[in-house]
């Protein structure tokens, strides 16, 4: 039930997203979701794609340093106090949420939130069982 999420190191600097991106573009892969955290010298661009093995070839052909990283992507009703609901689940079960960024869903009345804890796999079985949908792999990619 957990996903694949490339971390790419980059520079603070302009064109570096840019660059990271063309190379994306031009090895076909399709971007699913997108988050930057960023210091004044570098950042880490934490992107969710369609094929993530043959993004993490294309990047390191071009000397970029990215590592695969197991995330795991949750449904949420579009509604208020859905993802409190999400959110205060995971606390209660005694999950440590490393970070989390939200994506655009393409049905009506979804969010889809992509999340990194100490244990993915567990917490996605406790969301799951508690009537949150988990996104498959091939379901996030083929979106």
């Amino acid at each position: 039930m957990q996903i694949q999420q490339l971390s790419v190191f980059i520079e603070n600097k302009p064109g570096r997203m840019a660059e990271v991106t063309e190379v994306l573009a031009e090895a076909n892969i399709d971007i699913r979701a997108i988050s930057v955290a960023d210091t004044r010298d570098f950042g880490i661009l934490r992107v969710i794609v369609d094929r993530p093995k043959e993004a993490v070839e294309a990047l390191k052909a071009h000397g970029m340093t990215v590592t695969l990283t197991k995330v795991i992507a949750v449904g949420i009703d579009d509604k208020p106090g859905a993802f409190s609901k999400a959110v205060r689940l995971l606390s209660d079960e005694g999950f440590d949420v490393e970070y989390m960024y939200a994506f655009i869903s393409r049905d009506k009345g979804k969010a889809y939130v992509i999340i990194r804890l100490d244990n993915g796999q567990k917490a996605a079985e406790a969301l799951h069982a508690n009537g949150f949908e988990i996104l498959e792999p091939e379901a996030i990619y083929g979106m």
